[in-house]
């Protein structure tokens, strides 16, 4: 299966592995298929059995614009040592101050986004993500969006795949979050997979110790330094990281 990886990448992942490296993955487009309602989002039955093993084998963590709590519900038991929600928020930083912008935020949008059929608004308590994936006109939809967003005073917009995620403008991202995350897990390197613009927080963050920045899908703008051909490429990946670091091996780190 590793074929499917260049070269290059198979290196790469052979140094890292023989490190106390922490494993950082997205969820929607990364561990888990685009899907065309986010609620029904979940792992192949293939990506499930390979992600449990290697939470056996490293220390990982999933780091998603979603809710700590939705992503917790949907790893099917995998042991990860930590999920960090909302781009990179929850749980280390869920002030009442971020919480207080997104409920002064959510009736204006819901007031003014009405008229565009298909649209949800989604309260993530202290983010908000408008999808737009069902208007009939999505590119009037998205400019609507962001043209209120901007109404709304400072704050951070965030593209996606026909979504925008509203941010309070001094909230930390994911990149931050990776570098505490590494920290407080004690490990040495990081290897970090995600497919979204707000993956690219992690993959352009000055980070003090090694980053494996990998993208899921190429992006001639993307700051990653290797990228996987398609989201079903995860289990490729996945099963090299496997292969690198067997189970039967004691003096294995991490």
């Amino acid at each position: 299966m590793s074929d499917q990886l260049a070269p290059a990448l198979l290196e790469a992942l052979a140094q890292f592995a023989r490190l106390k490296v922490l494993v950082a993955f997205d969820y929607d487009g990364t561990l888990a298929p685009i899907v065309a309602h986010p609620e029904d989002a979940a792992l192949r039955e293939s990506t499930r059995t390979r992600f449990r093993t290697l939470c056996q084998l490293y220390p990982c963590i999933v780091v998603s614009g979603r809710e700590r709590r939705d992503v917790l519900s949907r790893l099917d038991g995998a042991e990860v040592v930590e999920v960090i929600g909302n781009h990179g928020l929850e749980p280390w930083h869920q002030a009442e101050h971020f919480a207080g912008l997104v409920r002064e935020w959510l009736p204006v949008l819901r007031e003014e986004l009405i008229p565009f059929k298909g649209l949800t608004v989604e309260n993530k308590t202290l983010s908000i993500s408008v999808h737009y994936r069902h208007c009939p006109d999505p590119p009037t939809a998205r400019q609507a969006i962001v043209a209120v967003a901007g109404r709304l005073g400072p704050l951070r917009i965030v593209g996606g795949k026909y979504v925008v995620n509203l941010l309070p403008a001094d909230a930390p991202h994911k990149g931050v979050a990776l570098r505490a995350a590494r920290e407080r897990f004690h490990c040495e390197a990081a290897i970090y997979v995600g497919d979204d613009e707000t993956d690219e927080d992690v993959f352009a963050f000055d980070h003090p110790a090694p980053l494996l920045a990998i993208r899921v899908g190429p992006r001639e703008s993307s700051r990653a330094t290797f990228f996987l051909h398609d989201q079903e490429t995860i289990d490729v990946l996945i099963e090299t990281l496997l292969c690198l670091r067997p189970s039967t091996d004691p003096d294995a780190p991490g």
